[in-house]
């Protein structure tokens, strides 16, 4: 008789134990939703993404249009199945035709972040949501490396907007790591110290006075600026270079010319690791410790470190925020961009000189990380408002996403 008690104790505690664990889970993903909903329908934050699934109606037909570049022709992406104990997923159904059925809807009266009214109904609302929802419960507690940079560091508004994006995120419970370079803010104060910009093959020379200022300005200034705007947001941010613990270890390249300028050749994630975990987001700026000289600071290119930390934490995806829409086959047609690659029609579109330019590093950054286990990498257009949100939760997506 003592040991059935035993046992039906037991028994009761594991049936408790369960019970309690689905009640915290669907109250989790309950949060997510009213989180996020109250975002887009309060406060406006998701608006730009909203705007462009509102207008699809007028642009059914033309769906190759520029003005809208997140509708751009291409293979369609599989939405992941959702969880046995989360919503119900779309099955695969295009948010382009929800918003269409929507179109007829009363509109939304919502502020958007311009403080001009927001045309959604709230059925493009829910629909955008069911779209999200398998998206956060594949992504949950997933780490994602985005190299933040061009045009999306330069503008107020769309600092503002991306920044926002990035502390959504990770109150969904995506971990996210920031790394990011800052060419014109060096531009600039290497001018106010009265130090001339060279270059030499199109890459930075970085002598030692100009290393000064590097550091100075990626580390201290842009580095604390980008921390304090996603503390404001209601994140809790983390400002750090890869000279802190070791984070990022390099070798001075191969072109002496360029003077202190690195190729990375060590990642140590330990601390970077423990933040995420902690439920904080890393901003890392892309200076590195000479490997032969630990004293002696290099510069090292933004994507380059980006990817290799991504590879180094087995992130489940780099993201590279750019100046362009993505990989386009014509560069000043947004109806040829290529939505999907795999690593060897990217080696192929090289060796077509389809990729060509500046293009060709960043796209060897994100085959390199997905060869060292990166899931997949993606180079999205950092002008476009919310491209982020809509790269990741999304069935359509904004740019190129490459896969092994």
């Amino acid at each position: 008789r003592g040991g059935a008690s035993a046992k039906h104790a037991q028994k009761a505690r594991t049936g408790s134990e369960l019970l309690l664990r689905s009640r915290l889970l669907a109250r989790a993903y309950s949060l997510a939703s009213v989180f996020l909903f109250s975002l887009v329908s309060t406060r406006g934050k998701l608006a730009g993404m909203l705007n462009a699934h509102s207008h699809i109606a007028a642009a059914s037909t033309s769906r190759s249009s520029p003005s809208l570049p997140c509708l751009r022709p291409g293979p369609r992406r599989k939405a992941p199945a959702a969880h046995a104990n989360g919503g119900a997923s779309l099955g695969g159904t295009s948010s382009r035709r929800l918003c269409c059925r929507a179109a007829a809807s009363a509109p939304s009266s919502a502020l958007g972040v311009d403080g001009k009214r927001s045309e959604v109904s709230t059925f493009d609302r829910v629909s955008i949501l069911a779209e999200a929802l398998p998206y956060l419960q594949k992504f949950s507690d997933k780490t994602i490396v985005v190299k933040y940079g061009g045009a999306a560091m330069k503008d107020p508004l769309l600092k503002e907007k991306v920044l926002s994006d990035v502390v959504l995120l990770s109150c969904v419970g995506i971990r996210i790591v920031m790394i990011h370079g800052g060419g014109p803010e060096i531009n600039k104060w290497l001018e106010k110290v009265g130090l001339e910009s060279k270059f030499h093959n199109g890459l930075r020379v970085t002598d030692g006075d100009t290393m000064e200022v590097v550091e100075a300005v990626l580390a201290g200034k842009v580095n604390k600026s980008i921390v304090s705007l996603i503390n404001q947001a209601g994140g809790t941010a983390v400002g750090l270079c890869g000279k802190d613990a070791r984070i990022l270890s390099a070798r001075q390249t191969a072109e002496k010319e360029l003077g202190f300028v690195g190729d990375v050749t060590g990642v140590d994630p330990s601390l970077v690791r423990a933040i995420v975990e902690n439920g904080s987001i890393p901003v890392i700026a892309s200076v590195a410790s000479d490997t032969d000289n630990m004293a002696q600071s290099l510069n090292v290119n933004a994507d380059l470190a980006a990817g290799e930390i991504a590879a180094s934490l087995g992130a489940e995806k780099l993201i590279l925020m750019t100046d362009v829409p993505g990989v386009m086959r014509d560069k000043d047609d947004y109806g040829t961009l290529f939505k999907e690659l795999s690593i060897n029609e990217t080696r192929d579109l090289i060796r077509e000189d389809v990729i060509a330019g500046g293009m060709i590093p960043k796209v060897q950054c994100c085959v390199r990380s997905i060869a060292q286990g990166v899931k997949a990498a993606h180079i999205i257009d950092g002008r476009q408002p919310h491209s982020l949100l809509q790269e990741i939760l999304t069935d359509e997506g904004v740019g190129t996403m490459i896969t092994g």
